[in-house]
């Protein structure tokens, strides 16, 4: 066997369903006519192929199968070929016969852009995680009273940004004891009428 060829992968093949068999061996062989230095390996138990990084991967299943490359999203697709991630593993929908993959020479310019992307050192994209808004913090009496005894003061928290207000409020409100509190309140004062964001002593 060639050298960037896998055991493993013939044995994948071989124990999947009839139907996938054709299939897998006509993408195996794609991607191979493509570039010597593509191989391939087993990864999570699905056939990966490989250069510099996975460029793409195929797997079997028991009525389909998936063929999808690794950073599918950074492929130029004019022909919006390539569906977003739907749980069948690939990058194509659901594959149940030769028919229903692109053609050869679409997929080898799929192949040929993914491998480019490993030579730029280009990362998958992270997944941005949406996060959610932080409730909002209410005036602490004591606080607003304060303020309103000193104008300066008051009118610089007013300019502040918020969350330069909220830095304030979560350090007095989170306060363990009235003794520390009552030190945080006046701590708050001071730096505030000279214009101090809580955490002015770590800003440039």
């Amino acid at each position: 066997m060639e050298p960037n060829y896998d055991a493993r992968v013939d044995a994948y093949i071989a124990r999947s369903a009839l139907f996938a068999q054709p299939i897998l061996e006509h993408l195996r062989h794609l991607v191979h006519s493509v570039s010597p230095l593509l191989t391939e390996t087993i990864k999570w138990g699905f056939p990966f192929f490989e250069y510099k990084g996975s460029v793409c991967q195929m797997a079997a299943f028991k009525e389909h199968i998936g063929f999808g490359f690794w950073k599918q999203r950074q492929l130029n697709d004019p022909g919006k070929l390539i569906k977003e991630e739907d749980g069948t593993a690939g990058s194509f929908g659901k594959i149940m016969s030769l028919s229903d993959l692109p053609p050869d020479e679409i997929l080898v310019d799929f192949i040929k852009q993914a491998m480019r992307l490993n030579d730029a050192g280009n990362k998958k994209p992270a997944v941005k995680k949406e996060t959610a808004p932080k409730a909002p913090i209410e005036m602490p009496a004591d606080f607003a009273d304060l303020l309103a005894s000193n104008p300066k003061a008051q009118s610089v928290y007013e300019k502040f940004s918020p969350s330069h207000k909220r830095e304030y409020l979560e350090w007095i409100v989170d306060a363990k004891s009235d003794a520390t509190r009552q030190k945080r309140l006046q701590t708050a004062m001071e730096q505030i009428d000279e214009g101090k964001s809580k955490n002015w002593k770590y800003q440039r």
